[in-house]
């Protein structure tokens, strides 16, 4: 059984400070060669945290093994007396190797041991000193040697030197230029050898004679080349002789040879120069192709008559081509600014195509780009980069950008402003005169579809011509004919006209005002969408430092306005068709309504207007999305005009209630079967029927009888759920209470209500206003942008407190009690002050 370590004495070992330090026992460890291992015996571990507990728990695991307790002794006494010799022996080593005449002898060796060491450091720097002095003459040797070698070398090179300027001097007085061009470029081979050996006199006499041999070279070269150039009958030079100069030309260096081919150029553009001045007709900008077609004949003549004797490599024609685009585009920049406001959109196109042909021309002719032919042939030495010759055409594209903006002027004034509305019904009375069959009603308006056929081949040609700032320009014109089509002929299109009348009395709403506002939604919506596309198309073609500064998303937002603008347009048309149902509504005196009997009078002409003008609007409509933008409006607005006339016929009475409760119901299955199965979703059927619960909840706490008060007010905290003073007073208001019953029953409302906690202080009733105005439902769309259904109207209001309760911690319209932090915090019954004195004098005046 093993030994439970609670109940054992602490052993005394355990309070004797005689542990081991603990950088000492590996020391020992490693001295008496012993290896921990995971398991050996505990015994034999030599560690300060040694358990006997645990070993005795070992050994007698149960009580059955008690029974070898003498074995185990036996065991512990062999292993105590095997130790313990260990240890003997152990001591009589120790004592062995410290004996002082043993230290005293290791001692003595050691010091003899450095003593040897010293004794054969001194030897080897002797011996190092003995074989320096044996090597030091090898060295004088190796480097005497060397010298000779160099100097042989040197005096050989020289020779060669010598030999070959004499020869390269026999070769130029006979201008044998096939041979110049290997004997020259051997000598500065050779030459560039002695170059820092300038300050011995003999060499530095050698390196001005090959200067001298250079720079006499040049000058004979030039000679030649004027003579070939000339063409002297008289003293013919031959073209061969020429192409070898060219050659001693490269072997001179690239420098000589830029200069050979500058000085070509400038004798071949000379003529060019003097031909098209500036200040004469030949170098006005009407004359353009006539520089173009004489530079086609000088590098013709070039290719089939000098040019032939230079190099390939050299790329003459190259050279020749830049330098003509250099002239010529400083004759253009100069001219188009003095031709400044008497330029022509048609001259600056036409002379700007001639040139961009001629381009193309020389593209094709090298088999590179421009700019790659510009690049290579710009000297390292210029200050400004080379461009081409329609760099000069773009800071004038201003008068491109300008006559494209005089033509949409032109192609929308038909469209804008007061002609706005006559042109969009012109459209729509062309539409339908037309074949029902054959011709389809108007999706969009033609001017908009123009307006973007236009934009589109405006870009491309601009874009073929410049991506730079011109297009940049050109963007900003986009976007101030968008921003006038979406204002001045979208939004301004939909605004009536005083002296409009509606074309019948007994139709309260304008059909054709519901046609126009769905092809207005179509036309928007078309313009948003293609202005993407446009914003886009511009961001691939402009340059990269252009690409993040364009965006058309100011404009679009000016369409998605438009788009609510119609919206409220079709809106209310459908309150004017909903106007004399709402109106037979609020004149209804229900409380000598005896009966209920069935759907009221007004129920059926309101849900055939609603009927009627969404089966006008659905089919006109293209994006599904604005019509159920449309339906969810259009029930809010019902809804809420619903709601007002509710108010506006009181007292209700049980029966009034009653009838109102089976109106709502036919309202309510309208409302959720006009959108039809396509554009009905769950969100749309979530808010008809949540708000219409919340009038039916409304109507059923009216319907309820208030005696007796206990019941009539249970039943208002359990179906409306707030304690709120001023809601349970608008029921009674709507209920058509007495107001000597009124005060009995706010007084019990208040009993009843303080108990209960766990109420709200508000509920949906707190927007309700007992006083609804002549507001309209609806503005004009001239005057919203975005907001569909204004939060002005005392209906709208009420249909936001429907749909979502009013946010904790703000004051809700109509209660007068706040709302509370949590519900375990107290409620105040009064905020005001008059009404708790009002409620003192009724407490005080109560019968006993």
């Amino acid at each position: 059984m093993p030994v439970e370590t609670s109940r054992l004495p602490v052993p005394a070992y355990r309070l004797r400070e005689d542990e081991l330090p603990t950088e000492l026992i590996p020391s020992i460890e490693r001295i008496l060669d012993w290896h921990a291992q995971g398991d050996a015996d505990p015994l034999d571990r030599l560690t300060n945290e040694f358990n006997p507990i645990g070993v005795l728990n070992d050994y007698f695991p149960d009580e059955a093994a008690l029974g070898q307790l003498e074995a185990v002794q036996t065991r512990l006494a062999e292993s105590e007396r095997a130790l313990q010799e260990e240890i003997d022996a152990l001591r009589e080593e120790l004592r062995q190797n410290q004996d002082p005449s043993r230290m005293q002898l290791i001692q003595e060796m050691i010091s003899d041991l450095l003593g040897q060491m010293s004794r054969i450091r001194e030897k080897a720097t002797e011996s190092e000193a003995v074989v320096r002095n044996i090597t030091k003459e090898i060295q004088v040797l190796d480097l005497a040697k060397k010298n000779l070698i160099l100097s042989m070398t040197t005096l050989k090179r020289l020779q060669m030197l010598v030999n070959m300027l004499g020869q390269l001097e026999d070769q130029i007085k006979e201008r044998k230029y096939h041979d110049i061009v290997q004997s020259l470029a051997a000598v500065k081979q050779i030459g560039a050898s002695f170059k820092p050996y300038t300050s011995v006199q003999r060499i530095s006499q050698l390196w001005r004679r090959i200067q001298d041999i250079q720079t006499e070279l040049r000058t004979m070269i030039d000679a030649d080349w004027d003579k070939f150039y000339v063409q002297d009958p008289a003293k013919p030079i031959k073209p061969s002789l020429v192409a070898d100069a060219c050659l001693v030309v490269d072997v001179l260096g690239a420098d000589i040879r830029t200069q050979f081919v500058e000085r070509y150029v400038a004798l071949e553009l000379k003529e060019y120069r003097r031909i098209f001045r500036a200040t004469d007709e030949a170098g006005q900008l009407d004359n353009l192709s006539r520089r173009f077609a004489w530079f086609r004949r000088l590098l013709h003549t070039h290719e089939t008559e000098q040019g032939r004797v230079f190099p390939a490599e050299w790329k003459v024609g190259w050279f020749l081509t830049a330098k003509f685009i250099e002239i010529t585009r400083d004759d253009m920049t100069a001219l188009l600014s003095k031709a400044g406001s008497k330029l022509t959109v048609k001259q600056l196109l036409d002379t700007l195509q001639e040139t961009m042909e001629f381009e193309t021309s020389i593209t094709r002719k090298f088999s590179t780009s421009l700019r790659e032919l510009l690049k290579v042939t710009t000297p390292a030495s210029a200050t400004r980069p080379l461009k081409p010759i329609t760099s000069a055409f773009e800071p004038h594209m201003g008068v491109y950008v300008d006559a494209q903006d005089k033509v949409l002027s032109d192609m929308l004034g038909q469209y804008r402003g007061p002609k706005s509305r006559s042109s969009l019904e012109a459209t729509s009375s062309t539409s339908a005169s037309g074949d029902d069959d054959a011709a389809p009603p108007v999706l969009v308006l033609p001017s908009s579809t123009e307006l973007f056929y236009f934009y589109a081949q405006t870009l491309e040609q601009c874009a073929k011509l410049f991506t730079g700032q011109p297009l940049y320009d050109l963007c900003g014109l986009f976007k101030k004919w968008l921003r006038i089509y979406a204002e001045e002929v979208l939004v301004a299109s939909m605004k009536k006209p005083s002296t409009f009348g509606r074309r019948s009395m007994d139709a309260r709403y304008d059909v054709s005002e519901l046609k126009n506002a769905c092809t207005l939604i179509n036309t928007a919506d078309y313009c948003q969408t293609t202005a993407l596309e446009l914003e886009e198309n511009i961001r691939e073609k402009c340059e990269e430092t252009f690409k993040e500064r364009i965006t058309l998303q100011d404009e679009r937002d000016l369409f998605v306005s438009a788009i609510s603008a119609a919206i409220m347009v079709m809106l209310r048309e459908l309150d004017s068709a909903c106007e004399s149902s709402l109106t037979m509504l609020s004149r209804t005196p229900w409380a000598t309504v005896k009966h209920v009997s069935g759907q009221s009078a007004y129920v059926e002409p309101l849900v055939k207007a609603i009927d009627e003008v969404t089966e006008i609007v659905k089919p006109l409509v293209e994006q599904k999305k604005y019509l159920r933008n449309f339906f969810d409006k259009a029930a809010n607005a019902i809804l809420a005009k619903f709601t007002n006339a509710l108010v506006k016929s009181r007292p209700l009475l049980e029966i009034g209630a009653e009838q109102l409760l089976i109106d709502l119901q036919a309202i309510k299955a309208c409302l959720l079967k006009v959108p039809g199965e396509a554009l009905t979703t769950s969100n749309y059927t979530k808010s008809v029927t949540k708000h219409t619960t919340r009038l039916e909840a409304l109507l059923k706490v009216i319907v309820t009888p208030v005696d007796p008060a206990e019941g009539f007010i249970l039943n208002y905290t359990l179906v409306i759920g707030d304690a709120s003073f001023s809601n349970f007073q608008k029921i009674l208001d709507l209920k058509g209470t007495l107001k000597a019953e009124q005060n009995d029953l706010l007084d019990s409302f208040l009993t009843i209500t303080s108990t209960k906690t766990e109420l709200d202080s508000t509920s949906f009733l707190s927007s309700l206003d007992m006083d609804p105005g002549q507001v309209s439902t609806l503005t004009s769309p001239g005057s919203s942008r975005v907001s569909l259904l204004p939060g002005t109207s005392t209906g709208e209001s009420f249909l936001a407190a429907l749909s979502s309760p009013p946010l904790a911690g703000a004051p809700s319209n109509g209660s007068d009690t706040p709302p509370r932090q949590d519900q375990s915090s107290r409620r105040e019954v009064f905020s005001d002050f008059k009404r708790f004195v009002s409620f003192g004098l009724r407490r005080e005046t109560m019968p006993p």
